[in-house]
C-alpha cells in the first residue's frame, strides 16, 4: 500500500483499532494493509498457528488465531482485542472453491455457520467495546457481501445464501446499534484479483463472460475494495449506516 493507490486521498486512522478477520491474504489484507498505512493499529484473524506459517508479510498487524465457526475462538478473539473501533468482518470462502459440494446439508451447515452466523457471534461480542469507541463519526462494522447477495449463482448455494443474509443483518444491526453510535453497513465485491479467485482468472474462458457485462471492462484489486471500507468507517460517512456499497464496475446494475 502506497500513495499511488488512490492519488490525492489520504485516510487518517492514527491511534484507531481495528480488527480485520481473515486479514491474511486477498481482500482481507488489503484492507488491513491499508488500515496499517492509514496509522491505525490493526489486529488481523487467520486460521494457521502464527503469522510466519503465510507467505505473506504480515509483520505490520498483530495476528490472532480464530475459527470463526467456534464459539471459544470468537469469544478469545473478542477478549484479546482491548480497545475497538472498527470491526471488518472479511473471513470466509466459497466451499466450492475447496471442490465441496454445497447443496450437501453438512457443507451448507458449515458455510452459513462460517459466514452468517460467526459474524453475528463476533459482532455481538465486539459491541460492548465498540460501544465505548471515540471514534469520530462513530464506530463501524463492515461486512463483506457479494454478487451472490444479489444473485443466485448455482455453484454456492451456500455462499450466496450467507452473503444474502448478511446483507438482513447488516441493516437490522444498523437499527438496533445506532443507539449507540455504532454504523453498520457492507461492501458487495464484484470479480476481484485476490488467491481465492486465481484459479478462475487463470483462465480467460472462464473470466470473459464476467469482463463483457462489466461496464468497466475489467476485474477489481483489493485496494479498490479497501478504498471503499476505509470510507465508509471514516467521518466522511458518519450520516451512512445500514447501506451495502457494491464494487464490481458496474456488473451490479449491468442489463
Amino acid at each position: 500500500m502506497n500513495d499511488a493507490t488512490w492519488p490525492r486521498i489520504r485516510f487518517d486512522y492514527r491511534g484507531i483499532h481495528v480488527l480485520v478477520t481473515g486479514g491474511t491474504a486477498g481482500i482481507g489484507l488489503a484492507v488491513a494493509s491499508a488500515y496499517r498505512a492509514a496509522g491505525a493499529e490493526v489486529t488481523i484473524t487467520g486460521t494457521r498457528g502464527g503469522p510466519a506459517d503465510y507467505d505473506e508479510d504480515l509483520s505490520g498487524c498483530r495476528y490472532l488465531k480464530m475459527d470463526i465457526t467456534d464459539k471459544a475462538d470468537i469469544a478469545a478473539t473478542a477478549a484479546a482485542v482491548p480497545r475497538l473501533d472498527i470491526l471488518v468482518n472479511n473471513g470466509g470462502i466459497a466451499l466450492a472453491g475447496l471442490g465441496k459440494n454445497e447443496y450437501e446439508p453438512d457443507n451448507f451447515d458449515h458455510a452459513i455457520n462460517m459466514m452468517l452466523t460467526g459474524v453475528y457471534r463476533l459482532s455481538h461480542a465486539c459491541r460492548e467495546k465498540l460501544i465505548r469507541s471515540e471514534l469520530s463519526g462513530g464506530a463501524s462494522i463492515v461486512g463483506m457481501g457479494s454478487m451472490s447477495s444479489f444473485f443466485g449463482i448455482e455453484v454456492v448455494p451456500a455462499y450466496g445464501s450467507a452473503k444474502t443474509g448478511l446483507l438482513g443483518m447488516t441493516r437490522a444491526l444498523a437499527v438496533a446499534w445506532g443507539k449507540h453510535n455504532i454504523r453498520v453497513n457492507a461492501v458487495a465485491p464484484g470479480l476481484i484479483k485476490s488467491r481465492q479467485t486465481s484459479r478462475m482468472l487463470s483462465m480467460p474462458e472462464a473470466v470473459a463472460p464476467t469482463i463483457k457485462r462489466t461496464p468497466l471492462g475489467r476485474i477489481g484489486t483489493g485496494e479498490e475494495v479497501a478504498g471503499a471500507v476505509l470510507f465508509l468507517t471514516s467521518p466522511a460517512a458518519a450520516f451512512i449506516t445500514g447501506q451495502v456499497l457494491p464494487i464490481c464496475g458496474g456488473y451490479s446494475i449491468a442489463g
